[in-house]
């Protein structure tokens, strides 16, 4: 895809959307629940011993696990962007993180569709909570520009590094606080009650939750107190325990109002962890699950990928399943289109993942794709079981059997040149040049741009 063909396809699909003849019984809610660089391994359901996560493990209980559930890429800014977009990283307009000052964050471009457009053009009620990142109040990428009725949370990455912070944004007005309140109260309490007032029709939440994305702080360490660990290992326990209550605050509300059944809530993280398979954090609580994923945040192997991906919808969703059927965060705007009864007349990376949240099979796809522009630019393509990493344009593609070696431990790419050429193509293929986004390797001495904790 050439990039004037899909800016021009970009400014012209908000025009371009029918609705079919669901009526607002038909369409259910949707909500996707996305926290900040949490590892798969920090949840109970998928194998941690040391932090309790009681509410996600029954959601997974309730619903499907998808271990295979790949976000955008490994850091926040790009990775949200192909959620809300549905596009990879080879056509998507952000593709980094990228600094505006003196707030915020290089904007999604005018025209660009998201789900909450597609959503709210079936008639559903939009809001977004949490972190947004990918636009100020003024731009072009505005979450109320961008399809959002409100927004309540952060607005910049930067700011969202405090938990404890001067000011929150309600839509587009700044509420000023006194720096004692711990934010993760008061995006709740909003978000509840959003749910409250909008639970008669169809609504789109993104429920977009900071934890347990650092600076670590956190109100309360409650059960960690006491525990023979260091300050950031507590913390961090209580960042995550913090995540999973909240999460489980929003579908016992569900339950309440009545609206359970006719609910669809998906829960992933936007990237890999924060830390070092052999870091203070990373070691104790097996964040790699016992070296079987590689990497982490800003790497494109599995570690920095692979999300803990949960979806729940009782009586659509199969309980108590686990599916290792790849999918991707860019298949969330397809599949949203689907459930409202949107035909979509515009290309898309995604693919409807419908049938396969409902316990069927993945659609047929030649590849996953993805990059990232944080220092030297990085690819990785995964085309069946085989995945195919550069980490830079003038570095060698490696080759992975991600169906006998997951950890990515053997490169493979000597002994199979075939595979690595058709890794090649697949990396030139599947991406559209963009003078924002050139493939380049960092250069010795100078220091990227991008603020590195995001």
């Amino acid at each position: 895809m050439n990039v004037p063909l899909m800016t021009a396809l970009r400014l012209l699909a908000a025009s371009i959307l029918f609705a079919t003849a669901l009526t607002a019984a038909d369409k259910p809610n949707i909500i996707f629940i996305l926290c900040d660089d949490l590892a798969q391994g920090d949840l109970g359901c998928y194998g941690q011993k040391l932090i309790q996560t009681p509410s996600l493990d029954r959601m997974a209980a309730e619903g499907t696990k998808f271990p295979q559930l790949y976000s955008g890429t490994s850091v926040c800014a790009p990775s949200r962007s192909s959620l809300m977009t549905g596009l990879h990283m080879g056509h998507c307009p952000i593709r980094a993180n990228r600094e505006v000052q003196p707030e915020g964050q290089k904007p999604l471009p005018t025209g660009t569709l998201t789900v909450a457009e597609v959503l709210k053009q079936a008639g559903y009620a939009t809001a977004c909570a949490g972190k947004w990142g990918m636009g100020m109040f003024d731009t072009s990428g505005s979450p109320l520009k961008r399809g959002f009725d409100h927004f309540y949370g952060y607005n910049c990455q930067r700011h969202a590094h405090s938990y404890f912070p001067k000011y929150l944004w309600k839509d587009d007005q700044r509420i000023e606080l006194d720096g004692k309140s711990y934010a993760m109260d008061l995006i709740g309490k909003d978000t509840l009650d959003w749910v409250r007032s909008h639970a008669s029709q169809p609504f789109f939440l993104f429920y977009a939750i900071t934890l347990p994305h650092g600076k670590f702080e956190i109100d309360d360490l409650g059960q960690y107190q006491d525990k023979p660990w260091t300050d950031l290992q507590k913390t961090y326990a209580a960042m995550v325990t913090r995540l999973d209550s909240d999460v489980g605050r929003l579908l016992d509300l569900l339950k309440e109002l009545k609206v359970d059944e006719n609910t669809l809530v998906i829960f992933s993280g936007d990237n890999g962890a924060s830390f070092e398979p052999n870091s203070e954090v990373g070691k104790i609580f097996d964040q790699s699950m016992g070296g079987k994923l590689r990497g982490f945040k800003r790497s494109l192997y599995e570690g920095g990928l692979r999300q803990a991906g949960i979806a729940r919808w009782p009586g659509k969703v199969p309980a108590g399943r686990t599916s290792e059927e790849p999918w991707a965060f860019w298949d969330f705007l397809p599949t949203a289109a689907e459930l409202a009864g949107v035909e979509l007349k515009t290309p898309q990376d995604g693919h409807s993942v419908v049938e396969l949240l409902k316990g069927g099979s993945a659609p047929k796809r030649e590849a996953f794709y993805w990059e990232l522009h944080e220092q030297s630019s990085l690819q990785a393509v995964r085309f069946g079981d085989w995945k195919a990493v550069r980490n830079g344009p003038a570095k060698p593609i490696e080759l992975y059997d991600l169906s006998t070696d997951l950890a990515e431990s053997k490169d493979l790419a000597t002994e199979k040149p075939d595979l690595v050429a058709k890794a090649e193509s697949l990396m030139k293929s599947m991406r559209a040049d963009h003078p924002d986004w050139p493939l380049v390797m960092k250069q010795s001495g100078k220091k990227n741009a991008t603020k590195k904790k995001q």
